[in-house]
């Protein structure tokens, strides 16, 4: 297997490392970062970049993080359902140094949900398939909710104390269901706090699909808590579609009995400033998780997308990719790909990876993928990020084919895309996310 690393920043320019895996999704080699490190080059204008993401707490490329997380192990983290066991995140924190820390910090505080009578700030509508139990709730402390996710920021902490009553949506031992469950999830209001706690379970040997799809306005902190039962098959599909307005800080916790396996997909197309941190744990033999994500930055859209891989089970298999485009100015997206193999974790199969199209100027992408291993008893592990414009040369053979140049930019996006949406097992979600990213190229190239 040939594996290229790209472990951050400083590697986000190395053009062999670009073109070995971005070249074949149509991007032409091209620095992350580059409208960092040519600051200087770029006089007043690049020194205005840089200062607006300072101003925004956004610690940049190659500036030293500290705090007490820095240097420590990514299975080390503080885990606690106590709000006071957690500070205000900084930019000085590794966790959040990509992060508009002002944009986004109205869910830094402790608030519970804004409902009014009659007018939830957050209404849910719950469609639950044939052969599955009506939809329930589960208050802190009553099982399952709690098995898995366990808050490691403060944002997860107050979405667990501030919710009363989780949401728990459940296949039974043994049941195939062929329809998914749904979950439509729309903000009434941007200035508006809404706080959830989302428990989806398979029991043993079942089959299932979960959607949450989140669309309106709202200032939303969410947990959302897989449990998948021996030899269960799970799907879970999150779609943010918010308002272009919407804040949304999300964390998404698995944990994979023995056999089971999960597909985890995240696409997120709306909301001014969203971050799901998605994180998967292996806790007996045999499991496999798939995560894939896809993701489409506009013009001073923020999205960052979080990836934890615990391999703390033996013959455990894990494969992660994402992908994104960006197009205006201030479009920004941030991919953090994290895989830890525990000593026990024996016979491991794991791979990540994250390609990035920038379409406009004025973009940014920030690729940081990273392995940590402490066993060498594993089958294989490797990572890979690139970022990367429009390969000209693609561009010019379907051109000389008598393709008009926006068509042919647009098919080079469909091809870019096209292996992530097919890989989504529901086609009407399928159709729609084609329908979108249609739309936002329809923007970006008229």
């Amino acid at each position: 297997m040939t594996t290229t690393d790209v472990k951050g920043p400083e590697s986000t320019g190395d053009e062999q490392a670009n073109e070995a895996v971005g070249g074949a999704a149509g991007a032409a080699p091209v620095a992350a970062q580059d409208v960092l490190v040519e600051d200087e080059d770029r006089g007043e204008a690049g020194r205005a970049v840089r200062a607006e993401l300072e101003d925004e707490g956004i610690a940049l490329p190659g500036s030293p993080a500290s705090g007490e997380d820095s240097h420590a192990t990514r299975a080390n983290r503080v885990r606690s359902f106590e709000v006071a066991d957690f500070s205000r995140p900084t930019s000085k924190d590794e966790e959040w140094r990509f992060t508009p820390l002002r944009v986004l910090s109205p869910l830094f505080e402790d608030l519970p949900t804004e409902d009014l009578e009659g007018d939830p700030a957050v209404d849910y509508q719950i469609s639950v398939p044939e052969g599955a139990p009506e939809a329930s709730t589960l208050a802190p402390g009553q099982s399952p909710r709690g098995t898995a996710l366990v808050p490691e920021d403060i944002v997860s902490a107050v979405a667990s104390a501030r919710t009363e009553q989780a949401l728990h949506l459940r296949a039974p031992r043994g049941a195939e269901l062929a329809d998914p469950f749904r979950v439509a999830i729309t903000g009434r209001g941007a200035e508006r706090r809404g706080n959830a706690h989302v428990v989806l379970e398979t029991e043993e040997s079942s089959v299932a699909t979960f959607v949450l799809d989140h669309t309106g306005s709202a200032r939303f902190a969410e947990n959302v808590e897989m449990i998948v039962g021996d030899n269960s098959q799970m799907t879970v599909i999150s779609l943010q579609n918010w308002e272009d307005d919407a804040l949304h800080i999300s964390a998404h916790h698995s944990r994979l009995g023995r056999d089971a396996r999960l597909k985890h997909i995240v696409v997120t197309l709306g909301g001014r400033a969203v971050r799901i941190n998605a994180i998967g744990e292996f806790s007996a033999p045999g499991s496999e998780l798939e995560k894939l994500g896809l993701y489409f930055s506009d013009e001073g859209q923020f999205l960052e997308h979080r990836i934890f891989v615990d391999h703390a089970a033996p013959k455990c298999t894990s494969n992660s990719a994402y992908k994104g485009a960006l197009q205006g100015k201030g479009a920004r997206s941030v991919w953090v790909g994290d895989v830890l193999i525990r000593k026990e974790a024996e016979g491991t199969s794991t791979y990540e990876l994250n390609r990035n199209l920038v379409l406009t100027e004025g973009a940014r992408a920030d690729s940081v993928p990273n392995l940590e291993i402490e066993t060498g008893e594993i089958e294989g592990a490797g990572h890979a990020a690139a970022t990367g414009r429009f390969d000209d040369e693609q561009l010019f053979y379907l051109r000389a084919r008598g393709i008009p140049e926006l068509e042919a930019r647009r098919l080079v996006v469909r091809g870019f895309f096209a292996e992530l949406i097919q890989q989504i097992d529901v086609p009407e979600i399928r159709e729609a996310l084609t329908d979108s990213i249609e739309a936002e190229l329809q923007r970006s190239m008229n």
